[in-house]
């Protein structure tokens, strides 16, 4: 018996039905993946908050320096950035699990993978997507601010009033123009001191990259995705902007006593 084959406008149809499948499932798996590197994410800052903590722990409640810059190359938190990329020279390192490579390692946000942005340091390698608080916690030894704010005392764990508001880590990445971002391990506040009194930072660094979102390590040890919160964006593009309007309750909560 012979088989009759497939119609031209049935074969549409196929296709058609098929398209539609298609165009109902895309947007499902885009957030199916969207969720899955926010959740890698939040896992890796609970891994760095952790970290800090014990470093704490170990020396005497203080928080673990931005950067060191005595010798050659500079030390940052994440490790240095010399000829290569050396994760174990940072100050953490020791109290986390690493991930197999340097472009999957618990220092990148996976929403910000590797070639999405301009890398900075001598290297021109992956370093950090997280930015750390360091205007706060240690102010003598945060590069590109420390020259006006390096006599602003050293926090130790115990200095911070309000542990679940203040962010140690979050998502971040240094807006340099329309079309250029940069990976940032700084975590810049809104508001900047200048010596003698405070001025709107044109450059936050705090980065919303998970659907208006920023990941956030706090103090107390817990996670927590934050919004604009009231905030701004300085680049709508990459998203970039502040968590409020203002320094405090979780950037530089005593920001107002400053003088």
């Amino acid at each position: 018996m012979k088989r009759r084959g497939f119609t031209l406008v049935e074969l549409i149809v196929v296709i058609a039905v098929l398209a539609i499948l298609a165009g109902m499932l895309l947007p499902a798996l885009a957030s199916a993946r969207s969720k899955a590197r926010k959740v890698e994410c939040m896992s890796n800052l609970r891994q760095l908050v952790l970290a800090s903590a014990v470093y704490s722990n170990e020396f005497d409640g203080a928080y673990m320096p931005c950067a060191s810059w005595t010798g050659d190359p500079v030390i940052y938190w994440w490790g240095a950035n010399g000829a290569q990329t050396d994760y174990e020279a940072g100050f953490i390192f020791k109290y986390i699990e690493m991930k197999p490579n340097a472009e999957d390692s618990v220092f990148d946000c996976p929403a910000q993978p590797w070639g999405s942005y301009a890398p900075q340091g001598a290297a021109q390698a992956p370093t950090s997507t997280y930015g750390y608080n360091g205007y706060y916690l240690c102010p003598s030894t945060t590069p590109g601010w420390a020259w006006t704010i390096g006599d602003r005392p050293w926090k130790r764990v115990g200095d911070v009033d309000e542990p679940q508001e203040l962010i140690v880590f979050a998502d971040a990445l240094l807006v340099w123009s329309e079309d250029t971002a940069s990976n940032s391990a700084l975590l810049d506040p809104p508001y900047i001191f200048t010596g003698n009194t405070w001025v709107e930072n044109e450059s936050p660094t705090t980065c919303f990259r998970h659907s208006e979102q920023a990941a956030a390590g706090f103090a107390d040890g817990h996670v927590a995705s934050r919004t604009i919160e009231g905030g701004r964006y300085t680049s709508q593009r990459f998203r970039v902007g502040s968590v409020g309007a203002h320094n405090d309750p979780h950037y530089v909560p005593d920001w107002q006593g400053w003088q």
